[in-house]
């Protein structure tokens, strides 16, 4: 294989609030969880939901903006990113990992969501292409 794609669709449900995190050297991110659930029938034939949950993460200014003023709790939105890995050493010598969805761009789903105009969910996917550092 010439290339490689790392490239995640999601459709979900923000499972809180987002949360705004500030550095030292003046940057900042907007993370979050959303939910995905899919139904599906066991051996028995009993009819079961499973639900995974997803780490979100804005780094573009545009999006944490946006992100801050109109989502929360319980929102369906649908994200596109990139699965981003990070492993460490925990106090007891373990080995762990953790997964985030770096998003690039995100639509707002639902009639609530009437209040924001199309040209800014726009904004948000331009904007977001410039702004990551990776």
């Amino acid at each position: 294989m010439a290339g490689s794609i790392n490239k995640v669709i999601l459709v979900g449900n923000l499972g809180k609030d987002p949360e705004l995190l500030n550095f030292e050297n003046g940057g900042s991110i907007l993370k979050f969880s959303i939910a995905t659930s899919e139904n599906y029938l066991d051996k028995e034939g009993v009819k079961k939901e499973k639900t995974e949950w997803h780490n979100i993460v804005f780094r573009s200014p545009k999006m944490i903006e946006i992100g801050q003023k109109y989502l929360k709790k319980g929102d369906k939105i649908y994200v596109e990113g990139k699965i981003r890995s990070s492993q460490w050493v925990d106090s007891n010598n373990q080995n762990r990992y953790s997964f985030e969805i770096a998003a690039d761009s995100m639509t707002m789903l639902g009639s609530k969501h009437s209040h924001f105009q199309k040209n800014e969910t726009q904004d948000v996917k331009d904007s977001a292409k410039g702004d990551l550092p990776f």
